[in-house]
């Protein structure tokens, strides 16, 4: 167990004043929320997007924190604790940083971090990036929204980029793992909430930007605004990976100091792709780098797959890692969980899995699936309760168009009436190919009993994900396991 003495820990602090002392005691863990606190802690009143740390005080007292870090000037009136002792700091978020990487040995300067931000394609570069990272010889650790991992341990992803303290603690096991980087998944939230602060990137990747989180952000610029502050803090000699087929990537040239290297299918770029091919079981291209031309195959397939490969090669060959390596990497790396996760069985027709919950990232997945040999692409998707709202007809209106038939369901409704979810989606519909079948199994079995020979079905919205949630409560729930369950039916 790591302990380390209150005097040594809070030495760390650029400016505070203890207003209470008591006994110069061992720290024994570090914490900003009340609900984990245990005897020997120190408690950091934070306050959050969702909640105000100072309000918990006293039930981190009563849980056994040995000291309270504050910035609420009224707090000390509040929380005067007898043996507890009271630290005052200007910025108790700041002071939350300081104090987590003085008591987990600073890892953050062991590491090189590399962060991955956009609507779609985070999570297949952080993939390809470890795949291709790991054949060089380094020992990368990731990041992302399906887990945290690093050297065969994985630990389950709460969000895709955790806290300060969690990110710290995170970033101390990977040290002592023996890792040298972290490729990091870096959300719009973790951006506007500071959550990244004290990391030192030395690249950054842009994926594109479309629609998603609007019911945090508000609007496209906002949520611009908070991806753009990943490439705001790089420094010069930094590398800035962006996609220059997207408008919002071209803004990004402009308000960045770091070493830009652009990647495109359509637009000029210093990395593109021609001569895309693809069927049902991999992708073959030409990558053309500096005059120079290479032949890539790999297992992913589609066009969006074609630019998560482009990120991921821009990035390698800048950051001077020879094609020889890249190559066999990519041609290797099977798949990523949850995206376009082909469900094996024996009827004479496909099953997809994707995690495609935005509306670019359906019409990308679908347009995939129509571009392969098949009949019929029918679709079984819903969408997530308690986000953005105006997302949803525009979800009803791609399915719809561009898959043969479509079951509207439930993905997550949360706090929401799943028939008011559905009642949304349905506004941006204007065909009549569809059902609803609100219960998301009995969807996933209708779409199977309406196959044929041929036929393409796609499971969307979840992906990866084992659980739903409904109301408060979290059900195990997975895609994939339902529709092989139902394949080795007979009673489709």
């Amino acid at each position: 167990m790591r302990r380390i003495k209150l005097s040594g820990l809070i030495n760390s602090l650029s400016v505070c004043r203890r207003l209470v002392v008591g006994a110069d005691r061992y720290i024994c863990g570090i914490s900003c929320d009340s609900k984990k606190v245990k005897s020997g802690y120190l408690f950091v009143a934070v306050k959050g997007p969702a909640a105000d740390g100072h309000k918990y005080i006293l039930d981190a007292v009563k849980r056994g924190a040995f000291a309270v870090v504050f910035d609420a000037p009224d707090a000390v009136d509040k929380i005067r604790c007898k043996g507890v002792d009271l630290i005052k700091v200007s910025d108790s978020k700041l002071a939350l940083l300081e104090l987590a990487a003085k008591f987990f040995n600073d890892p953050v300067k062991q590491l090189k971090f590399i962060g991955v931000t956009g609507t779609n394609g985070k999570t297949t570069i952080t993939y390809l990036l470890e795949a291709i990272l790991r054949s060089s010889g380094c020992f990368p650790a990731v990041i992302g929204t399906i887990n945290y991992r690093c050297k065969g341990r994985e630990f389950a992803a709460k969000n895709t980029t955790p806290g300060v303290l969690e990110l710290q603690s995170l970033f101390s096991r990977f040290v002592i793992a023996g890792a040298n980087s972290v490729i990091m998944e870096v959300s719009s939230h973790a951006l506007d909430q500071e959550r990244t602060l004290g990391i030192d990137f030395k690249a950054a990747i842009f994926t594109n930007l479309t629609q998603d989180h609007l019911d945090y952000h508000k609007t496209m610029a906002q949520y611009f605004k908070a991806k753009s502050l990943l490439f705001k803090g790089l420094r010069k000699g930094a590398i800035a990976v962006i996609n220059n087929d997207d408008d919002f990537g071209r803004k990004l040239k402009k308000i960045t100091k770091a070493r830009i290297v652009t990647y495109a299918i359509d637009a000029p770029a210093d990395l593109t792709a021609g001569q895309i091919k693809f069927d049902m079981h991999q992708t073959r291209m030409n990558i053309y780098w500096k005059g120079r031309v290479f032949a890539v195959r790999s297992n992913l397939i589609g066009r969006h797959n074609v630019y998560n490969i482009l990120a991921a090669v821009a990035y390698c060959l800048k950051a001077g890692i020879p094609i020889s390596k890249i190559r066999p990497a990519i041609a290797d790396f099977k798949a990523v969980p949850g995206r376009l996760e082909r469900v094996e069985g024996e009827r004479g027709f496909s099953v997809f899995v994707d995690y495609a919950h935005t509306p670019d990232a359906l019409k990308n997945v679908i347009t995939t699936l129509k571009s392969l040999p098949g009949r019929r692409i029918i679709t079984v998707f819903g969408c997530g309760g308690n986000r953005d709202k105006s997302k949803r007809p525009k979800m009803g209106r791609v399915a719809t168009g561009l898959s043969d038939y479509v079951i509207i369901t439930s993905d997550n409704p949360r706090e929401e009436s799943p028939a008011d979810i559905i009642r949304d989606i349905r506004k941006g519909i204007h065909r009549k190919n569809y059902c609803v079948l609100q219960d998301r199994r009995g969807a996933i079995k209708k779409s199977l009993s309406l196959a044929r020979d041929g036929d393409i079905i796609l499971l969307a919205g979840k992906g990866h994900e084992n659980y739903q949630i409904i109301k408060d409560k979290r059900f195990h729930f997975d895609d994939r396991e339902v529709a092989k369950e139902c394949l080795r039916s007979r009673n489709l």
